[in-house]
Order: C-alpha cells, then sequence, then structure tokens
C-alpha cells in the first residue's frame, strides 16, 4: 500500500501537477524576493531557499501537494540576526532550526495539532487571508491606471476562464493570467513594476555553503533563541497549512513527518546559502486550486522555480506586477472563510471570540505563534468552563436522618474543584456520609486535593465516609495521591485550610 501511494503521489496527476507547479513557480519569485528584503540578505537568499526547501520537501514532506519556501512569518524573525551578526550566522541558524524540527519530530509535536480547535484554524485561515491581501496594497498605492486595469484583467481572466468552452478546465487560469498580462504588457510597452524591479535575480546555480562561524558555545549562544522561534514558528505555520490542505483535497497527512521534513529541508537550505522556510498558505493554495495534489506538483514548482531565475530571467523579469498581486488577491479570497462570517449568529459566542481574537492578534502582531497561542489558550480555558458547569451533585437522606448520600456527577478537576466541594453541608449532623463517585471522573491532583478535604471534614466533624462506585481511572489517581487515608497527612490538609 506504501508503494502504491507514492506511485500515485507521484504519478496520479501528472498534467494538473505540471501546470499548478509552474503557477506556483511563477508566484514564488516575486514573495521570495521581497522575504529576502525583509531579513535583509540578498534576494538569492530567499530564491536558493524556496527552491530548495520545495525539493526536498516533496521527497520527504507529509503533505502531498502542500507547498514550503521562504516565507515572511520566518523572515521577521531574522532581521536583528542578519543585521547584528550577518548571513553566515543566519546560515548556521537556519542549519539548528532544522535540526530542532527534525527532533520536533522524533518526538511527536506535530500530535499537537489535536489541540488546535476549528474555531483556532479559521481565525488562523481568516488571518492569513487579510494579510496576504494588505501585503499587495503597496503594488496598488501610488500607482498608473494601467495598474488597476490590468489588476481588474486578471481578476477577470482568473475567475472567468474556467468557464470558456473546451479548454478552460484544463489550463489553470492564473497560469493564463500570468503568460497573458506579460505578453499585454510588452505588446504595449507599459511602463508599470514588474518583477525585475523587486531586486536582482541570481545567474548562478547554488553552491554548497559551510556557515563561517566559530563552532564553539558562544555561537550557540547566539544563534539558538533565534533557532527555537524559527523552529516553533515554522512547524505551527506548516502544520496549520497541512490542516487546511487537508480540509482542502479530503485527504489526510502525517504531521510528524512533516515535522521531519521541514526539518531536513532546512538543514538543506542552510547548506545551499539559503534561509529558514516552512509551508505556504498562499502558495498551497493557489497549487490546490489550480489542480495541483501530488508531491510533483511541489518538486516542479521548486525545480522550474531555480531554471526560470537562472535560464530564464530575461523573461522573468518582465513578468508585470499586477499580474502576479491579481492571483495573490485570488489566493486572499479563496483562503477566507466566509462561512465564518455568515454564521456568526448560529455559532457558539466562545468559539466566535476564539476566532476572532486569533485573527486579531495574528493581525497585530504579524506572529502567527503568537495568534494560535492565543486561540488555543482561549478555547481551553473556554472549555473547561463549559465542562466544569456539567458538573453537579445531588444529595438525599435516609429515612431515619441518619446517612446522607451524595451523588456525584460530571467530571471534577482544577476548574470545578471548588464547586465539588461546596455542593458538600458539612455542619449538618448526620452518623454516616456516602459519597457515590459512580457518575462521576477525578482528573487531576486539585480533585483529588478537594476530595480529600471533603472526606477529612466530614471526619472532623464525627461522621462517617464511604466512597463508593469510583471508575479504575479515578480510583488510580485518587489511591496514589489522596491523603485522606493517611493520618500523618491529615492534620496538614485541615491546617492548609
Amino acid at each position: 500500500m506504501l508503494l502504491l501511494s507514492k506511485k500515485q503521489d507521484w504519478l496520479g496527476n501528472i498534467r494538473g501537477d505540471v501546470l499548478a507547479g509552474t503557477v506556483v513557480a511563477l508566484a514564488l519569485i516575486p514573495e521570495a524576493i521581497a522575504f529576502s528584503i525583509i531579513a535583509g540578505v540578498d534576494p538569492k537568499v530567499g530564491l536558493y531557499a524556496s527552491f530548495c526547501i520545495a525539493v526536498i520537501t516533496a521527497f520527504v514532506g507529509g503533505r502531498p501537494g502542500m507547498i514550503s519556501a521562504a516565507t515572511g512569518a520566518m523572515a521577521l524573525l531574522m532581521v536583528t540576526l542578519v543585521k547584528d551578526h550577518g548571513l553566515q550566522y543566519l546560515l548556521a541558524a537556519t542549519l539548528l532550526t532544522g535540526i530542532l524540527q527534525i527532533i520536533s519530530g522524533y518526538i511527536k509535536l506535530g500530535s499537537l495539532m489535536s489541540f488546535v480547535s476549528r474555531s483556532v484554524v479559521t481565525g488562523f485561515v481568516n488571518a492569513l487571508a487579510i494579510l496576504i491581501f494588505m501585503a499587495q496594497l503597496p503594488e496598488l498605492t501610488n500607482v498608473s491606471w494601467h495598474v488597476y486595469i490590468m489588476t481588474a484583467t486578471g481578476l477577470g481572466i482568473i475567475y472567468l476562464f474556467p468557464y470558456v468552452p473546451f479548454i478552460g478546465k484544463t489550463i489553470p487560469s492564473p497560469l493564463v493570467c500570468i503568460v497573458g498580462l506579460t505578453g499585454v504588457a510588452i505588446y504595449l510597452g507599459l511602463d508599470i513594476r514588474t518583477v525585475g524591479d523587486m531586486g536582482a535575480l541570481p545567474d548562478t546555480l547554488p553552491l554548497f555553503l559551510w556557515p563561517e562561524v566559530p563552532l564553539n558555545f558562544a555561537t550557540l549562544q547566539i544563534i539558538f533563541p533565534y533557532s527555537a522561534a524559527l523552529a516553533v514558528v515554522g512547524m505551527l505555520e506548516s502544520l496549520m497549512t497541512a490542516t487546511i490542505i487537508d480540509d482542502l483535497t479530503d485527504t489526510p497527512s502525517n504531521k510528524n513527518r512533516e515535522c521531519k521534513g521541514q526539518g531536513i529541508a532546512n538543514i538543506g537550505a542552510g547548506l545551499l546559502g539559503g534561509m529558514a522556510g516552512c509551508a505556504m498558505i498562499g502558495q498551497s493554495v493557489i497549487n490546490i486550486k489550480s489542480g495541483g495534489r501530488g508531491r510533483l506538483s511541489t518538486l516542479v514548482a521548486g525545480v522550474f522555480l531555480l531554471i526560470m531565475v537562472v535560464f530564464l530571467d530575461a523573461w522573468i523579469k518582465q513578468i508585470p506586477m499586477a499580474a502576479l498581486v491579481a492571483v495573490m488577491i485570488m489566493v486572499s479570497i479563496g483562503t477566507f472563510s466566509w462561512d465564518s462570517i455568515i454564521h456568526l449568529k448560529s455559532h457558539p459566542l466562545s468559539a466566535n471570540l476564539v476566532m476572532i481574537m486569533t485573527v486579531f492578534v495574528v493581525i497585530w502582531t504579524h506572529n502567527l505563534a503568537y495568534g494560535v497561542f492565543v486561540g488555543v489558550l482561549l478555547a481551553s480555558l473556554f472549555f473547561a468552563n463549559k465542562i466544569a458547569h456539567f458538573m453537579y451533585v445531588e444529595s438525599t437522606i435516609s429515612s431515619d436522618d441518619e446517612t446522607r448520600t451524595y451523588v456525584v456527577h460530571g467530571q471534577v478537576f482544577f476548574n470545578s474543584a471548588d464547586k465539588f466541594t461546596s455542593n458538600f453541608d458539612f455542619k449538618e449532623v448526620v452518623e454516616k456520609v456516602v459519597i457515590d463517585l459512580t457518575h462521576a471522573h477525578f482528573w487531576d491532583l486539585s480533585a483529588v486535593g478537594a476530595l480529600d478535604k471533603v472526606v477529612i471534614k466530614f471526619r472532623r466533624e464525627g461522621a462517617d465516609v464511604e466512597l463508593i462506585g469510583l471508575n479504575d481511572a479515578s480510583a488510580t489517581i485518587i489511591d496514589r495521591f489522596g491523603v485522606h487515608d493517611n493520618p500523618e497527612e491529615i492534620e496538614k490538609v485541615i491546617g492548609g485550610h
């Protein structure tokens, strides 16, 4: 089955993957140059990184059809390192980033994606869609009217070409947009901004480069904080993007393999003079929307990128930025989850708040990690609060008024421990108290501590306490950490109350 899966990934959609990969390669060029400028390095650093990361992840990544390259989120984290220590330390940090990501894959940190709620993913997607759109605004500000006409025409081609009979479904409309508008700009001699205006393209293939930095603890002290941040942000963006592509294609991905694949790719990038990168949601969506599905599309994107910038640079330089802006606006519109706006009234308030806060923090800080962290934290708090509300205690008294039975329902943990304790009447004079835990579950030390206090307080009032109905998991944690049957510890509990 594994061999069949690999064959399907590579050869199951050859025409679609090749065409989609070509579109992605064209869209990667200005992005890689722009991200290099952000990081403060030569454009070839971002272009070499994009080529290397795309090619390597095509083979070892965990999500077929996903595009990884140099990204803005990673570039922002490199600015200070490059400014203070130079390119060689950036290359060393890139190698260490890869090592940290490989380790993360082996200790299965990719499985942590199961803790990211759908609201956080939606907020992440919406924030990136907004950021992608905002990134196009400089290309539409203080420009001639030709740019607006070209951009509008490009959007028209992208959305209307698929309806052209016979050929509309066979050629990706973004590719038609880029080629068509480039031809028009050259024919009319339009004086508008082109890819060549973004920066110089490399004229040679990448070479093996070992970072020229001292191999000592001082170097590690300099690069480790940057590498750790790059590793976290890179994995986070890659795993979130993989989740989105999973949804778009209705196919699964291997998150832990993706962590390792990103690590290997970043090591390769660092050894070829490139900066660290990760998955790109914009280019990944372009790939999927253009018909790309398999690993071949990612490989084609990386290989064609290098061929174009090194051997076809005379033509690539003439691509008008307006054509690429149109493609990225299409990505922004297609990426945004419009359903999340339509269903705001029908979705729970807590889910809406998580989504909105994730969007707000990502846009405000331009840091994906902060946004997802805030979203996950809020989602966890809302979940804990909701579960705590389902915990309640019922009580009955025997006919002779000598035995009080408390029946506990729900989950007892740190957020419901105080509520659990407050349901017991310690001043009631009874000979025996029965606490029925058949319908309850104790999760943590806070829950065990609350049960200890209840039992000890009743015994201090002279009542005989009996616990019944404990399930195996609750019994294990209570037997291990509970102190209500340990005379030496009882005074500590009472004294600390």
